[in-house]
């Protein structure tokens, strides 16, 4: 498929500033980053597409060609003029130098550049708390396994005691000067040193601890604060819990990744809480005061005379904490009418009266009922 203009993929204009270039960069490496969605091909393509446009455009040298060749000018031995090659990164104006050199006096030529520092790769943990501690908060210790600078070498590479030593063949920078003559003058590209493979620093005896890596694998112990009112899908950042930096870079981040354990009476629906309590048909009847579960602990609820199986409850101010602390939402309390079962012959015997007078005009029965009410209770409730 053709590539896309870098400026549409990165969403800047052709005459974007470096500052709103980086911006923009930054905020899509970060929506597409691998780590941000494991598995998903597309996200990682896109990632690529990011970075290769930032490469380009973030660059004066490269964004010049690619603005006035388009993709021609940025590819590897192409030029978007007759099959010249450019070169490589901090070429001497795409390889022309020497030429405006002979016949315009120069002018045109950039110092190449070593490779800087790297920033350390992000880091992503997902972990699973209890339905109480999303609700409230708290402090967890979890341990997370991650590339570290080398405490012996302090991030060199080189054992204790030496140092890396500068490369002779690039003397330091990194890359190296290819000439080519050809009938039409001297052709130069600039490519990464071979013998010290761009770092400009040669390591003649490794660190026996990384082996010349300047990083080990350590599972470092990390204290994460649980904020009050956190539900399944919450991200957190820790900055600077990420893998170290290369090359004296800063470290990545971590990102811990939330889902919550269900609770076996509790529901959540937003800040607010749900359950359900059963109430048996003579405190529907007649009206109760029923003790209730919250997360605070138990408190009182008066239930109506006449309450249905399904009716709901509020309970103001037990529920979630507010995540701007404002407050915190309800709890919802379904009521449960349960039909008795196994009845004594003196519960069925009071049933059947009851049955009797419920059939009856309630007119003349008011007065009556009430006695007949107490009755039922005496036998159902003791």
């Amino acid at each position: 498929m053709p590539k896309r203009d870098y400026y549409e993929v990165l969403g800047v204009a052709r005459d974007a500033s470096e500052a709103e270039i980086k911006k923009a960069y930054r905020q899509l490496a970060r929506q597409y980053h691998p780590d941000m969605n494991p598995g998903d091909k597309g996200a990682e393509a896109k990632f690529k597409e990011v970075q290769e446009a930032y490469e380009v455009l973030s660059d004066a040298d490269k964004r010049a060609r690619y603005d006035q060749f388009g993709h021609a000018g940025t590819e590897a031995g192409s030029t978007g003029f007759g099959g010249f090659d450019f070169g490589g990164a901090g070429a001497d104006f795409g390889g022309f130098g020497d030429i405006f050199d002979m016949f315009f006096g120069g002018g045109f030529g950039r110092a190449s550049r070593r490779q800087g520092p790297e920033r350390g790769a992000d880091l992503r943990l997902d972990i699973e708390i209890p339905f109480e501690e999303a609700v409230f908060g708290g402090e967890k210790e979890v341990g997370v396994p991650r590339q570290e600078r080398c405490s012996s070498c302090d991030g060199s590479g080189a054992a204790p005691g030496t140092r890396p030593r500068t490369c002779p063949t690039c003397h330091g920078s990194g890359q190296v000067r290819v000439t080519q003559n050809t009938p039409l003058g001297h052709f130069q590209t600039i490519r990464t040193c071979h013998q010290c493979h761009g770092q400009g620093t040669i390591i003649e005896t490794p660190c026996p601890a990384c082996r010349g890596r300047g990083v080990v694998q350590r599972t470092r112990k990390i204290k994460i604060k649980i904020p009050p009112g956190v539900d399944t899908g919450a991200r957190l950042r820790m900055a600077g819990e990420g893998e170290s930096g290369a090359r004296g870079g800063p470290p990545g981040d971590l990102y811990i990744f939330i889902s919550v354990r269900p609770h076996p009476f509790f529901q959540r629906d937003g800040f607010d809480i749900l359950c359900e309590v059963p109430v048996n048909m003579v405190q529907a009847a007649l009206g109760d005061r029923i003790m209730v579960p919250t997360l605070d602990g138990k408190v009182e609820l008066s239930i109506p005379a006449g309450t249905q199986s399904g009716s709901v409850f509020r309970i103001k101010g037990k529920g979630i904490p507010r995540l701007n602390s404002a407050g915190r939402g309800d709890q919802h309390v379904r009521v449960h009418v349960e039909t008795p079962t196994n009845l004594t012959e003196k519960q069925k015997e009071v049933l059947r009266e009851f049955g009797h007078l419920y059939g009856r005009e309630p007119k003349g029965a008011r007065e009556q009922d009430k006695g007949f009410f107490k009755k039922v209770k005496d036998a159902f409730m003791g």
